[in-house]
């Protein structure tokens, strides 16, 4: 089985757009004039500043910040929200980033931590130009750019495993491998609706679109199988249905009702010729729909 998800939203992904969208909405939210942010490095907690948004200078950009220290520094090693007033002059935080801090302007500072399964992914800064508290709204209203983000890299900590799934596999287990891809292509078309991001959703159909498109063994579709065009909903659900989700929990995986489920299943029967889910599955299958 040659399926090579080289290219995909998996190892390949830098995180720089989702860092963008998650500063775009902390400054919409708290109208903060400087925001930046920066993920956190394979190795010993160190965090790299990668996306500034309202800078006047590069003093930050590309800056390391190591655990523990500074304001950033010490919301990763807490895996919680800190703020000062007063950056250059606090006494809650160690100062081995003033030359860069000063050179921005900043006074008032808030980093809150992206935190994954209890690992801090990445720090989401807000600041000020002016030695003015931060208050809780503010606070709140970066939190919730930062549990947006986390639900991002959760999705995509998904799809990265099930994208694994789709490895090559030794010789002699041909059966298991396309079970193992044909599981990853119904979670990958399950999760797909949950994605905010159009570009992020629009690859993942696109991997989901190759592996429908590899057929068992590698061979075409069988000559004289007439083309089927079903919608992305009629999909879904059957890439639930073929994995052996009942329609109640193809509904829970797809956020659907039951009754729309079955509406959705019926549909495709009728394009597919089927008279019953498996036979629609085997018919989907022959026609190039499901891998």
């Amino acid at each position: 089985m040659a399926l090579d998800p080289s290219g995909s939203v998996g190892p390949a992904w830098s995180g720089r757009a989702d860092l963008r969208g998650a500063l775009h909405r902390l400054r919409r939210a708290t109208g903060l004039p400087l925001a930046f942010a920066g993920l956190v490095e394979p190795g010993p907690g160190q965090l790299r500043i990668s996306e500034l948004q309202g800078n006047r200078t590069t003093s930050l950009q590309g800056l390391a910040v190591h655990s523990g220290n500074g304001l950033g520094g010490k919301a990763v090693a807490l895996a919680r929200p800190c703020r000062v007033t007063d950056y250059s002059a606090s006494r809650r935080i160690s100062h081995e980033y003033d030359a860069a801090v000063a050179a921005e302007g900043i006074r008032s500072v808030l980093a809150v931590p992206v935190v994954v399964r209890r690992q801090v992914r990445g720090v989401l800064y807000g600041a000020l130009r002016a030695a003015q508290p931060l208050g809780d709204r503010t606070v709140s209203a970066a939190l919730d750019a930062a549990r947006d983000m986390e639900q991002t890299l959760v999705v995509r900590d998904e799809v990265r495993n099930l994208l694994a799934a789709t490895a090559p596999t030794p010789e002699g287990d041909t059966a298991g491998a396309w079970e193992e891809v044909r599981e990853a292509h119904g979670a990958l078309r399950a999760l797909a609706p949950r994605v905010d991001d159009p570009e992020l959703r629009a690859e993942l159909l696109r991997v989901c679109g190759r592996l429908a498109g590899v057929t068992g063994g590698g061979s075409a579709p069988p000559e004289g199988v007439p083309r089927v065009v079903l919608t992305a909903r009629e999909t879904d659900v059957l890439a639930c249905v073929a994995t052996g989700a009942s329609n109640q929990v193809a509904a829970e995986r797809l956020g659907l009702r039951p009754e729309t489920v079955k509406a959705y299943l019926r549909s495709a029967m009728r394009k597919l010729g089927a008279h019953g889910r498996w036979e629609a599955v085997v018919a989907a299958r022959r026609a190039g729909v499901l891998p």
